[in-house]
């Protein structure tokens, strides 16, 4: 089972990125798929070290999924990384193997540290359909408009129908970015 998290890595220079990602969780391992050209798969295979922030906060997934923000954090307590301060819990993890393909690397960590925050009591239709929305944004690129605009509706119908303030500011930063995105062809 893929769980959505937020990864967060430290560049070769210390600057913290935080990132959007599925991992799947298995006891004591953590294995991340990233894409080999982005941020997140250089740092985590240059340094060795990540967090998993196991977050709540949809308007976050956006945040720096979309806008690259570095989001509020301190320091992780035994690898070289940073946690966000608004995660429920996270887990400081080091690289122990790597594979993976051509365009999508296959990393396998060890879980070093295990944080607490507050429960995670999980997601409302609303926040699962700006996850969902945000995915939809970063795969702009190499995805089928035709499929993909009505999925990004499907997602806006469920977040005013049941979302609160901000989950609609969250979805209104997505169509921001899809109309920018856009209108830069």
């Amino acid at each position: 089972m893929i769980v959505e998290t937020i990864v967060s890595t430290l560049d070769e220079s210390g600057a913290p990125n935080f990132a959007p990602m599925g991992v799947i969780l298995n006891n004591e391992f953590i294995t991340v798929r990233p894409y080999r050209s982005t941020r997140t798969c250089r740092n985590l295979v240059s340094g060795g070290y990540g967090v998993v922030n196991f977050s709540d906060d949809a308007l976050a997934y956006v945040q720096c999924g979309l806008y690259h923000a570095i989001l509020p954090h301190f320091t992780a307590r035994t690898v070289p990384g940073v946690v966000y301060q608004g995660t429920c819990s996270w887990q400081e993890m080091a690289l122990v193997s790597q594979g993976g393909s051509k365009g999508r690397a296959e990393l396998q960590f060890r879980v070093m540290h295990k944080g607490r925050h507050r429960e995670f009591l999980g997601f409302c239709r609303a926040r699962n359909a700006v996850i969902e929305a945000t995915i939809l944004a970063t795969r702009l690129d190499f995805c089928d408009p035709d499929i993909m605009n009505p999925k990004l509706i499907q997602c806006g119908e469920i977040i005013e129908k049941t979302g609160g303030v901000a989950e609609k500011q969250a979805f209104q930063l997505i169509q921001d970015f899809v109309k920018k995105r856009g209108s830069d062809d």
